[in-house]
């Protein structure tokens, strides 16, 4: 068959692929022993495949990465971030933010402490911001092999100095991990100050439509990037070709996608803030924000796409109500959907999800789409014009 004038890499969907003799073979699995991000020769889709060799190549692109290596879903990302720090029998200390995604704590409840054992410590905010000199004491204290932190959290927003959280972590040893789904590369590269991985839910911001699971490991250190692929490879964490491909077209977009997201967030977190039946927003750009001195330090480009905001009310079953309306009343036009970096405008109640981590019954999480923001403020303000406050 004639080689095909496409610039598009095709979706590879071969379990094994053809070696034509024992020389070709022997060389494949020679080359195996040193786990090339991009093999010469490609053997078994669980190893590498080239359609999703390709989606990585632009990944890391974006990302301003040495490499970066695509995961069936962000908690597998995860997985394979921590795992391959996990050597023999030798005692481990990880120290992870507080306010992270609400899986990542599970993750590490239920599989890193009840069945790995690890010696785990966590850092809290106080008063809505991460305390640097409480920080520092604490890494002085335990001095923990690993720093574990995302960028902005969920669903408070508070932004983390990650540049000082950087440079206190390496000060004491430590290796620094960063979830940086919701900042993403547009307006945070958390590499370029010093970070050994960073990581993201692909299926958000990355993918940008809802409709694929991914994750991604990024960085640097080659030898981080051979010990991800070889446990990659043995848990069989690989995403599909198919999807690999879907997400090398979606990044296409990635810039332009991601400018709207935030440009838009910023519109509706300035609309919010004005209206009547809000008690208070929750973005990053606002003046009273308790990390928007962060922020505006270390990003340039935007806030992130999550608007969180708290509905008035006069009591917990009030704003409880007031919340049940307002979902009701936009519900044709913004779906409550449990995930976030949608093209639409999507949202999640926060109690309902969270519950006595964050017992707010009239706070509402806003994943804000790229739809023109003047047909999401209407459809807002028709929504909040008819509570009862």
């Amino acid at each position: 068959m004639k080689k095909v004038n496409s610039l598009r890499t095709p979706i590879y969907r071969d379990s094994g692929f053809w070696l034509k003799d024992i020389p070709t073979m022997k060389k494949a699995f020679a080359d195996e022993v040193n786990h090339p991000a991009d093999p010469d020769l490609y053997i078994y889709s669980r190893y590498r495949n080239p359609t999703v060799v390709q989606a990585e190549q632009e990944l890391a692109k974006i990302e301003g990465s040495a490499w970066a290596l695509l995961a069936q879903s962000g908690l597998a990302a995860i997985d394979i971030a921590l795992s391959i720090f996990q050597v023999n029998a030798q005692p481990v200390k990880w120290l992870f933010f507080s306010e992270i995604y609400g899986g990542t704590n599970t993750f590490i409840d239920k599989v890193l402490v009840a069945r790995r054992g690890f010696n785990i410590v966590r850092f809290t905010p106080t008063n809505d911001s991460y305390s640097l000199s409480q920080f520092e004491r604490l890494m002085e204290e335990q001095k923990p092999d690993i720093v574990f932190l995302e960028a902005i959290s969920n669903p408070m927003l508070i932004v983390a100095d990650v540049p000082e959280i950087v440079k206190i972590s390496k000060r004491f040893g430590a290796k620094v991990i960063v979830d940086n789904t919701f900042a993403t590369p547009y307006i945070l590269k958390p590499l370029d100050f010093g970070a050994d991985l960073i990581i993201h839910s692909a299926t958000k911001y990355l993918a940008g439509h809802g409709n694929l699971s991914a994750g991604v490991v990024c960085g640097n250190d080659i030898d981080l990037l051979k010990q991800a692929i070889e446990y990659r490879k043995l848990v069989g964490h690989m995403i599909s070709p198919d999807d690999a491909y879907r997400l090398s077209d979606y990044l296409k977009s990635f810039h332009l996608r991601i400018s709207q997201h935030f440009s838009n967030a910023q519109r509706i977190a300035e609309f919010l803030s004005k209206h009547p039946a809000v008690e208070k927003v929750l973005y990053p750009s606002m003046a009273y924000h308790p990390t928007n001195n962060i922020a505006s330090k270390i990003f340039s480009k935007g806030y992130g796409g999550i608007v969180t905001f708290d509905i008035k009310g006069n009591s917990f079953t009030n704003k409880q109500e007031n919340c049940n309306t307002f979902i009701q009343l936009v519900s044709h036009n913004i779906h409550l959907i449990p995930t976030l970096g949608d093209a639409d405008t999507i949202l999640m109640p926060v109690e309902p999800v969270w519950g006595d981590r964050y017992p707010f019954p009239g706070m509402v999480r806003l994943s804000i789409g790229i739809e023109p923001p003047e047909s999401l403020i209407n459809v807002l303000k028709n929504a909040l014009d008819k509570i009862s406050c």
